[in-house]
């Protein structure tokens, strides 16, 4: 049995910031499924410390790292029967709210020095210098959070072999130069082929370099990093080490996002039986004040950020309110798309209902319950929501882009018989705005509809397979150790 130490920063439900925490959670319990031993690593945070002494945490191993005495907790991920280690360091990771960030929304001062940290205790429980009784095969590392990870093994001649995945290159986790001096690092790895960037600390390079295997979240996104305009500044490294990078499209837990027994919907249903999800949508319209009627309904659910494409939806949303669209947007972000929609929200009360914040039983309600899903994202690693939106018959229209063009597939590209949704390629609000005209068109002819909704809710969104994909890999890996 091939053992995994998956490293990460966030895994749902002790914290999520974003698509990494479902993947955290998923991906692994999918390899134990698959008859791999996998324990997940991650910090110690509040939510996660809390939740370990209600489960009654037993207490593996206390080591020093530096100047900070660190404790190794083990228990179980909740509704999971998957091994969770928590690395207790309560000066580092003993802090309310985000992970990343304080309630002002600014990196807290020292977050190189908290993941460095985190670094080397894998780093220490990967050698079997923790004085745990398990050590990995693979140590399975995430974004920029375990860059370090592979940095710390690369000397050591009997290592476990080394993945690093890559599930958004815009955050790369840079430091200035006196930071690289404060950790301590060898001298020899300051340099433009190993950490440094542009006079800046990178943890991911750490992991871009120095890891056995790169993967990322999607095929599309492998090969849109290898570019200037998606690489940023990394293209190059990226191309050098493209035998090592490959894409893996992520996967989502069919059991949590099932429309036939759902418990967050009132109505259930099924792609042979579409009837009761009108039933949904009613509901979604009475929940949130929209008028009743079997207008045109489209959801959004994610960051208010330039990255999600929110520029394109506020331009493209008045004309749309004038054709008689109803929206049911949720999440939060930067004032200047807040803003705007607050507005809207105002203007249309009929028609608009806009939840600032994050209610995952509200998520589920709108995923169901909506005719269209919106997603103009500029770039998307790989994309969730597009698959659970999928999964419940909610076409979507997304730019095609990363995991987006690999999941969703336009009729005009390859035919009613094999469509699921619509898709848009240049990336302008014109663009994004005549996607969804196009797919009102398909609305209004219900043959095409129900074709094109009994497709969505046809394909296979499940981890089995992206996890046989991860195990082929690590099983290379550890042959090619061996040779």
């Amino acid at each position: 049995m091939i053992r995994v130490l998956f490293a990460t920063s966030e895994v749902y439900p002790l914290v999520k910031t974003g698509g990494l925490a479902d993947v955290s959670a998923s991906l692994p319990e999918a390899l134990c499924r698959l008859e791999y031993d996998v324990h997940i690593l991650l910090p110690g945070y509040p939510a996660a410390m809390e939740a370990a002494r209600s489960e009654h945490a037993l207490k593996k191993a206390s080591i020093q790292v530096g100047e900070y005495g660190v404790s190794i907790w083990q228990t179980r991920l909740p509704g999971s029967a998957v091994t969770l280690w928590l690395v207790d360091c309560p000066a580092l990771f003993d802090r309310p709210g985000n992970p990343y960030q304080n309630s002002k929304g600014e990196d807290w001062w020292d977050n190189a020095q908290r993941y460095e940290l985190f670094c080397r205790v894998a780093a220490q429980i990967a050698l079997g210098q923790a004085g745990i009784h398990w050590t990995p095969d693979i140590v399975h590392c995430n974004d920029w959070q375990t860059g370090l990870i592979p940095v710390f093994l690369e000397r050591h001649q009997r290592r476990p072999g080394t993945v690093f995945t890559i599930h958004n290159l815009a955050y790369q986790g840079l430091f200035p130069q006196e930071i690289f001096r404060a950790l301590a690092l060898p001298d020899s790895l300051w340099n433009m082929h190993e950490l440094e960037f542009h006079g800046q600390l990178s943890f991911i390079k750490g992991g871009l370099v120095f890891a056995d295997r790169i993967t990322t979240v999607s095929p599309g996104y492998a090969r849109e990093i290898q570019t200037p305009e998606y690489g940023y500044g990394l293209d190059g490294l990226l191309q050098h080490r493209r035998d090592r990078l490959s894409g893996i499209l992520n996967g989502i837990d069919t059991r949590v996002w099932n429309p036939e027994d759902d418990p967050c919907q009132d109505f259930h249903y099924s792609r042979d039986s579409l009837e009761n999800k009108l039933l949904c949508k009613a509901r979604l319209q009475e929940q949130l004040g929209l008028a009743p009627g079997n207008a045109p309904l489209l959801g959004f659910i994610g960051r208010m950020v330039e990255q999600k494409g929110l520029d394109w939806l506020v331009a493209g949303m008045p004309s749309l309110l004038k054709l008689g669209c109803q929206f049911a947007l949720l999440g939060s972000g930067e004032t200047r798309y807040e803003e705007p929609l607050k507005a809207l929200a105002q203007q249309w009360p009929d028609q608009v209902s806009l939840t600032l914040g994050y209610d995952e039983v509200l998520s589920h309600r709108i995923t169901a319950g909506c005719d269209l899903f919106v997603m103009p994202s500029r770039f998307e690693p790989c994309g969730l929501n597009q698959m659970y939106s999928l999964r419940y018959g909610t076409l979507p229209v997304v730019h095609s882009v990363g995991g987006l063009k690999n999941t969703v597939f336009d009729p005009s590209d390859v035919g009613l018989d094999e469509a699921n949704g619509f898709s848009f390629q240049e990336p302008t609000a014109r663009s994004f705005l005549s996607a969804i005209e196009r797919a009102l068109e398909y609305r209004d002819n219900q043959r095409a509809w129900r074709r094109m909704q009994h497709n969505a809710m046809s394909g296979e969104y499940s981890w089995r397979l992206r996890a046989k994909s991860y195990g082929d890999l690590y099983q290379q890996v550890l042959a090619e150790a061996r040779q």
